[in-house]
C-alpha cells in the first residue's frame, strides 16, 4: 500500500462490484454477499463510501497511520459538522487520533489491563450463572430479554461504581448514545443529546463523591490515572466512562445473543462446548469471527493512497469490512464453517486493530466467555421456537429477538413456514 497513486484510477471511477448488504434481513444472506463481492475485487462500493474486504488489506488499514478514525464519528456524512452531538463525537476517544489519541491511551491502559479487568471475575461469573438459573428454570423464554440485554450492565455498573437502583438508566443510556452509529442521526439525535446530558449530570456527581473518597472501581482509578505528571482532565473523565457504558454495554449485548444463537444453530457445536467448558475462550474468539454484530470499522483517508491497484482520494471515508475479512479463504479454511477448535492462523479483526483495537477486548472477552460456559453447561440443549430477525447491518447489529426452550418442540421448518 503505497502514496504513488499517478495513473491508478480512483476508487470511484474503477469498475468495483456494488454492495448492497446493509439492508439485508438475514446476516448469512449479507455474508454470502460480501463472499460474491470479494471473488470479483478485495474493495467493493457500499452506500456510505468504498469498502475494503480482504483480510490482508483489511489489517493494513486498520494499521495505517493514513486511515484515521471520522472526526464526527461519521455524523459529517450525514450533515452534520457542528452543534452539540458533533462536540461529544468529536470529543470521544473513538475519534480522537495521533498524539492526543495516544495519550488517553496511556493514560487508561492500566484500567482497562487484563490484571485489572480480572477482579471483575467473581461479579461477571455470578450475573451470568444467574440469568441462566433463572431462564433454565423456566424452561423457554427470550435470549435477547432474558439473558444478553441484562447481563452487561450489572457488570459495567460495578465497574463504574454505580448503585443497582440505577441500572435500568444506564441501560436506557447506553440504548440511545449507541443511536449515534446507526446512520439516521436526524432522527435520533434528540435522544441521543438527552441521554448523554443525562449520562453526564450523573458521572458528574459520581467523579465529585470518588475524588474525596476514591475506591477500587474504574472512576477512582482514572481520577489516579498519571502520566508524567499528567492528569485526565474532568471532561476527560466524563467521555471515558460514558464511552465505556455506551460501546461495552450494547456490543457485548449483541455479541452474546450472536454467539447463542450460532451454537443453538450448530447443535454439535454446543455439545462439544457443554462437554468441552475449557474451549468457552476459543468460542469466542471463532464466533466473533464467524458471526460479528460488527461489520466494519469507519476510517477516513488523509491522503491519496493507493490499495489494490485503485487510489482512494484523501477525504475519504472508507469502511475496513472486518465480517468480510473474517471469512476471507485466504486466511481461514473452510471460512463459512463454525469451529470452536478452530486453530486461529490469524486474529479475527471484529476488535479492530492498530492505535483504536477495541479498549474493552479483556472485559468482552471475559463476559463472553463466562457467560458462554455458563448457558451450555447449566442450560439443556437450547431449541429455537421461532425466527431470530436481526437489527439492520450498520452500527451494532445483532437478534432483535431469540425465542427458545429446552424442549424440541418444533422444527426449524415448522416456525419458517
Amino acid at each position: 500500500m503505497t502514496t504513488a497513486t499517478a495513473g491508478l484510477p480512483s476508487v470511484f471511477d474503477a469498475d468495483l462490484p456494488t454492495l448492497e448488504y446493509h439492508d439485508l434481513p438475514d446476516p448469512a444472506e449479507a455474508h454470502t454477499h460480501l463472499a460474491a463481492a470479494r471473488t470479483q475485487s478485495p474493495i467493493g462500493v457500499g452506500p456510505y463510501g468504498p469498502e475494503i474486504l480482504r483480510y490482508a488489506e483489511v489489517h493494513t488499514v486498520l494499521r495505517d497511520p493514513r486511515f484515521i478514525n471520522p472526526p464526527g464519528l461519521g455524523l459529517e456524512t450525514q450533515g452534520i459538522t457542528s452543534g452539540p452531538l458533533w462536540d461529544r463525537a468529536t470529543a470521544s476517544i473513538l475519534a480522537i487520533d495521533g498524539p492526543a489519541h495516544n495519550r488517553l491511551r496511556r493514560m487508561v491502559a492500566k484500567a482497562f489491563s487484563p490484571r485489572a479487568i480480572t477482579r471483575l471475575q467473581t461479579l461477571i461469573a455470578e450475573t451470568a450463572t444467574g440469568l441462566v438459573d433463572a431462564f433454565a428454570a423456566a424452561g423457554s423464554g427470550d435470549i435477547v430479554t432474558d439473558i444478553s440485554r441484562p447481563y452487561p450492565i450489572p457488570i459495567i455498573c460495578g465497574l463504574l461504581g454505580a448503585r443497582p437502583q440505577d441500572w435500568p438508566l444506564f441501560s436506557a443510556w447506553a440504548d440511545a448514545i449507541m443511536k449515534i452509529f446507526d446512520w439516521d442521526v436526524a432522527h435520533d439525535g434528540p435522544v441521543i443529546e438527552q441521554a448523554w446530558v443525562e449520562l453526564d449530570a450523573y458521572l458528574d456527581t459520581l467523579v465529585a463523591q470518588r475524588r474525596t473518597t476514591l475506591t477500587d472501581d474504574l472512576i477512582s482509578e482514572l481520577i489516579r490515572a498519571e502520566d508524567d505528571g499528567d492528569r485526565l482532565s474532568h471532561g476527560e473523565l466524563l467521555m471515558l466512562a460514558g464511552s465505556l457504558l455506551a460501546a461495552g454495554t450494547d456490543t457485548t449485548r449483541n455479541q452474546l445473543a450472536s454467539a447463542i444463537q450460532c451454537l443453538i444453530d450448530h447443535p454439535d457445536q454446543w455439545d462439544l462446548l457443554a462437554t468441552n467448558p475449557d474451549l468457552a475462550g476459543q468460542a469466542v474468539e471463532e464466533l466473533m469471527r464467524y458471526s460479528p454484530v460488527v461489520f466494519g470499522a469507519m476510517r477516513c483517508a488523509t491522503d491519496d493512497v493507493e490499495i489494490a491497484g485503485v487510489t482512494i482520494p484523501a477525504g475519504t471515508l472508507v469502511i475496513a469490512n472486518t465480517a468480510a475479512a473474517n471469512r476471507d479463504p485466504a486466511v481461514f479454511e473452510n471460512p463459512d464453517r463454525l469451529d470452536i477448535t478452530r486453530d486461529h492462523p490469524s486474529p479475527m479483526l471484529t476488535f479492530g486493530g492498530g492505535t483504536h483495537y477495541c479498549l474493552g477486548a479483556h472485559l468482552a472477552r471475559l463476559e463472553l466467555t463466562e457467560a458462554l460456559r455458563a448457558i451450555t453447561s447449566r442450560c439443556p440443549r437450547l431449541h429455537r421456537t421461532g425466527p431470530a430477525p436481526w437489527k439492520k447491518l450498520t452500527g451494532v447489529t445483532g437478534p432483535k429477538t431469540l425465542p427458545v426452550t429446552t424442549q424440541q418442540q418444533q422444527t426449524t421448518q415448522d416456525w419458517k413456514d
